[in-house]
This record gives structure tokens, C-alpha cells and sequence, in this order.
């Protein structure tokens, strides 16, 4: 660890890093190359942890399992939390990097599965390591206290409240300002700031039908969970098409369907994962109701005696901006990079879990989009009309930004707006 570390980012024996530079590229592609899942960020975290004392923070690894907390403490002055999210999805890599992942890890079922940055949790990591090594160079220029989250865990939508249960709130400086971006693919360059509802809240439901199992030549004798969870994979489709007002924010997709062991035996059971997005806490009351009911509905309909399962595994709240530092953070962004270089695409129907390291230290939230498309790619493929088809997005296998401007742009962003709340 120490000598991947060191090679990456020379320690010069200097308590502060105002004569070291961290060979970010390099940092980007030994993170691109060695994901993990969340809660098994072992590796990442101590790479983070090793920049972090060369940087002269004080560090606390172990934070929610896997996170790392490091702290600047420059004098008196308010108190700013950057987070950065470390984890990786379980994908096989198709990008054809020369830094592709290779990764392979044993997912929660302990079933070996290929392991992939595909939604630029490495970029966040860079960015933020980038981030804290230019403060600390600057650090005669401001005051007051940095507390970095570096968080495992957010696309099991459980890193940030497994942070918050071990205390974040009480062991560290308690920020006034929580800021974070995400990698996203619009040009390079390009950052997206939203006031208000930035992003939806998301759900994921194990439903499960409960039949009655037998020989697959004798269906007569048996009553069909399958038949009952296809039929409820249609009929799911319907909620937000047909019950929810139309310009509602919502998603209910189908990710999963778990069922038999054999082609010739009926199972007992089928399960779906199913995942939902919901802009407000009224429409995902009205879309979990919907689903619930439709599945009551089909179980009654195949004959079973048991109604189904719903058992509801993770819950993230929506991302919601706060609006006066929103703006704050609007009018620095664009005085650093110019007008054009800041935007706002609107709401989107993607998740986080970064609220609730907000919530629980009681402080505001700003969240952005920090692009890292390729802007030529982006400008010939929005031309053509094939943005969708030919810019590959987050959690795809084909995911990979540019990593000039990108690395540059998203550090300065989180630079500028830190310094726009510190003393």
C-alpha cells in the first residue's frame, strides 16, 4: 500500500504540501484500476488515508467500516465538510483503458463478480485528495476547519447512515456547509448546479410470491410463482404511467428476477428487486402503495394462499439543495470559469445518499454534476441526435471520462466553493 502510495505522490518530508504535488492522473488510474465494492473499500481507504498525512491532515480511518474523516484545522473560522464517495459497482469493465479494471470480488451472495468504476467514485476521490492538497497550500490565505467524508458504501445507499451511526456528527467539527459533486456525462468542463430538489430518492423492494411448488409436468398440482411475478413485471410498468400525474418525477424499474432451480420443478417462490425513484415523499408514498397492491392483486388472482413479501432493503431521501448557498456556490463557480461553464440541467430521477451526512450534522447541503464527456464526442453525438446511444452514462461498462479538463475542473470547483464559506 505504502509503496503504491509513494509512488504516486512523492513526500518531499514536509509536514504541509506546499512543495509536494499529487500526480493526480496517476492517482485517477491506480483507483480506476483497483475498485471495490462497499464496505470492502480496504485498499482505497488506505491510499486516501496515506495522501491524507502527507497532506499533514489528521486522519480517522474505519469511520462507518471503510470511510476515512480528515480534518484541517486552520484557526478560528467557519467549518466546511467536502465528501467524496470511494466505491465501486459490480461491472465488467469494456472500456479498453489501458488502466481498464481487471478487478474481481466476492459480492454480498459470496458469488465472484468482475468490479468496475463505472460512476466515477475514483473521479470523486481524485478530486477531492486534489482538492484538500491545494487548501493546505493556500492555508495562509483562509480560515477556519475543512472536515473531508470520504464515504464507502453509497451504491448500497447504506455508506452514509453507516458514517452518521458512528458518530460523525459528535466526533468530528461540525460543518455549517456540506458541498459534493458527481461525475457526470455532459462535456468536460461543464458543471450543472440545481436549487432545490436536485435529485430523487430511491427505494429497493425484495417482492416476493410465495406459490406452491411441484413437478413441472403436473402445473394442475401446483400453483405458479413465476407465472404470477412475470405477470406482475407488466402490470408494475403501469404505476407511474398510469397513477402518477404526468411531469411527476418518478421510476419503478425491475432489475431482478430470482426464481427456480431446475426447468422441469415449479418452484415455491419468486422474487423481483425492484427499485424506485421518487422526487417527493407524497408521490413514494403513492408509487410503494401502487405496488404493493398490484401485487396483492396478482397473488390473488393465481390462487395463493399467502400474500406476497414486501420487504423494503434500502432508502435514500431526495437530494435537496439548500437555496441561498446554492446560489453562493452558482456566483462563485461562474466568476471562476465564466457563465458557460455553468448550467443547470434541471432535477434528475438518479439517487444519493450524501443528504444524510447533511441531516445529521444539521447543516446545508450543495450538490452538483461536474461533466467528463468528451466536449467533441458530446458536440458530434448531440448534433446527430445520439447522445443517448453513443455517450456512455454512469453504471454503464463503456463508462470513462476524459481526464483533462475533468481532474482540473472538479477540483477547482470544490476549491472555490469551500473557500466562498471559509474565513
Amino acid at each position: 500500500m505504502e509503496q503504491v502510495y509513494r509512488g504516486l505522490v512523492p513526500n518531499q518530508g514536509r509536514r504541509y504540501a506546499s512543495r509536494m504535488s499529487l500526480d493526480l492522473v496517476a492517482l485517477y488510474q491506480d483507483l480506476h484500476r483497483h475498485p471495490e465494492l462497499g464496505f470492502a473499500e480496504t485498499r482505497t481507504a488506505g491510499v486516501i488515508a496515506a495522501a491524507l498525512r502527507d497532506l499533514g491532515l489528521e486522519v480517522t480511518e474505519g469511520v462507518g467500516g471503510t470511510g476515512v474523516v480528515g480534518v484541517i484545522a486552520n484557526g478560528t473560522g467557519p467549518v466546511v465538510g467536502l465528501r467524496a464517495d470511494i466505491d465501486a459497482l459490480p461491472v465488467e469493465e469494456r472500456t479498453g483503458l489501458s488502466y481498464a479494471s481487471e478487478a474481481v470480488a466476492p459480492a454480498p451472495d459470496g458469488v465472484d463478480v468482475p468490479v468496475m468504476h463505472a460512476c466515477g467514485h475514483d473521479m470523486h476521490v481524485t478530486w477531492l485528495l486534489g482538492a484538500l492538497e491545494r487548501l493546505v497550500a493556500s492555508r495562509t490565505d483562509w480560515s477556519g476547519t475543512v472536515v473531508a467524508y470520504f464515504q464507502p458504501a453509497e451504491e448500497l445507499v447504506a455508506g452514509a447512515q453507516a458514517m452518521v451511526d458512528d458518530g460523525i456528527a459528535t466526533r468530528f467539527p461540525r460543518p455549517t456547509i456540506v458541498l459534493g459533486q458527481h461525475l457526470v456525462p455532459i462535456p468536460a468542463g461543464l458543471i450543472s448546479l440545481t436549487s432545490g430538489p436536485a435529485m430523487a430518492g430511491a427505494d429497493s423492494i425484495a417482492l416476493t410470491f410465495h406459490g406452491r411448488g411441484g413437478h413441472g409436468s403436473q402445473p394442475h398440482r401446483t400453483v405458479d410463482p413465476i407465472v404470477a411475478a412475470a405477470s406482475a413485471v407488466g402490470r408494475l410498468q403501469t404505476v407511474v404511467a398510469r397513477e402518477i400525474e404526468p411531469g411527476t418525477r418518478a421510476v419503478v424499474t425491475v432489475g431482478t428476477f430470482h426464481a427456480g432451480t431446475k426447468s422441469n420443478i415449479i418452484p415455491a417462490d419468486a422474487e423481483l428487486g425492484i427499485s424506485v425513484r421518487a422526487a417527493t415523499a407524497e408521490v413514494r408514498e403513492q408509487v410503494l402503495g401502487a405496488i404493493t397492491r398490484m401485487a396483492e392483486g396478482e397473488a390473488m388472482a393465481a390462487g395463493m394462499t399467502d400474500p406476497p413479501t414486501v420487504v423494503m432493503l434500502e432508502h435514500a431521501p431526495p437530494t435537496i439543495n439548500d437555496a441561498p448557498a446554492t446560489e453562493r456556490v452558482r456566483t462563485v463557480l461562474r466568476a471562476a470559469f465564466g457563465d458557460a461553464s455553468v448550467t443547470d440541467i434541471g432535477p434528475v430521477t438518479g439517487s444519493e445518499d450524501v443528504s444524510l451526512l447533511a441531516t445529521a450534522v444539521g447543516a446545508p447541503l450543495v450538490f452538483w454534476f461536474t461533466g467528463g464527456a468528451d466536449p467533441i464526442a458530446f458536440a458530434a453525438a448531440t448534433a446527430a441526435g445520439t447522445v443517448e446511444t453513443d455517450i456512455p452514462g454512469n453504471h454503464s461498462p463503456y463508462f470513462a471520462p476524459v481526464l483533462e479538463p475533468t481532474i482540473d475542473r472538479g477540483v477547482e470547483a470544490l476549491v472555490v466553493s469551500a473557500r466562498e464559506f471559509l474565513g
